[in-house]
């Protein structure tokens, strides 16, 4: 399952690494946009297969942010 950006914005904090462990609603990222930071949860239980950004990185609506298997 891929993990998407909702909305335009910048990730402030990436909270995973390929080989984690997660469960469904896990905070993997912390994006900013529209000046509010906002946690992005695991959608399922699984293993982080690839994280696509990092700290830093601008994102754009829809763009693949991880992959969870």
């Amino acid at each position: 399952m891929e993990v998407k950006a909702r909305m335009p914005g910048k990730v402030e904090e990436v909270k995973v690494k390929a080989g984690d462990a997660v469960k469904k609603g896990d905070v993997l990222f912390i994006v900013e946009a529209m000046k509010m930071k906002t946690p992005v949860p695991c959608p399922e239980d699984g293993t982080v297969k690839e994280v696509k950004v990092e700290a830093g990185s601008r994102l754009s609506a829809g763009e693949v942010m991880a992959v969870i298997g």
